[in-house]
């Protein structure tokens, strides 16, 4: 008779993730995972398959939670400038107040090398990203906000990739000045 499960799957992924997030996928070990998610070797083969899988698993749930984030700040906001503003502060702000933590996607393509399928994920959340982004500063656009000959598509994606930069700088601990400089600049874009 097989053995009822002892434990929130959601919950562990949340664990992992957080685990996988502070340490990086290479220096996790699985007795690392064990340990942090109470649970032994059975039960976690059984759940999860393999440390790889647990990972991609707990990528996708950041990636799905960093989007929804996302798409609540953009989606129908009054004013395009200051929304993205306040998106690119709070991301530099996250990176200031824990720089050694940054972003589990910009983290994952940094540091992930030799997991194609965590390349796969980190491509495909920068592209959702650029669309949500895309799909708000189109309708900036059809309130007159962004000038017509502006091509929102293009403007999404300089910031997707704005927005990794300045992840990635965060984590360098180049201080407050120099990323409030550049997020000025950037957002000269939209002018």
């Amino acid at each position: 008779m097989a053995r009822t499960r002892e434990f929130d799957i959601d919950q562990a992924v949340d664990r992992a993730m957080d685990l996988f997030w502070r340490r990086g996928y290479a220096e996790t070990s699985l007795q690392d995972l064990l340990k942090e998610l109470s649970i032994g070797s059975g039960s976690f083969y059984a759940a999860f398959g393999s440390k790889e899988q647990l990972y991609l698993r707990s990528l996708e749930r950041y990636v799905s939670m960093q989007h929804a984030d996302l798409e609540k700040i953009l989606d129908g906001a009054p004013e395009i400038r200051p929304t993205v503003r306040r998106l690119l502060t709070s991301l530099v702000e996250m990176d200031l107040a824990d720089p050694t933590r940054g972003c589990l996607v910009v983290n994952s393509a940094t540091r992930c090398g030799d997991l194609p399928a965590a390349g796969d994920h980190v491509n495909s959340a920068i592209r959702h990203v650029e669309s949500i982004i895309a799909g708000a500063l189109e309708q900036a656009q059809a309130r007159s906000e962004i000038s017509p000959e502006k091509d929102p598509r293009e403007l999404a994606r300089f910031l997707t990739t704005f927005i990794q930069g300045i992840r990635i700088v965060g984590q360098a601990k180049v201080g407050r000045e120099f990323v409030e400089d550049a997020l000025t600049t950037a957002m000269r874009a939209l002018d």
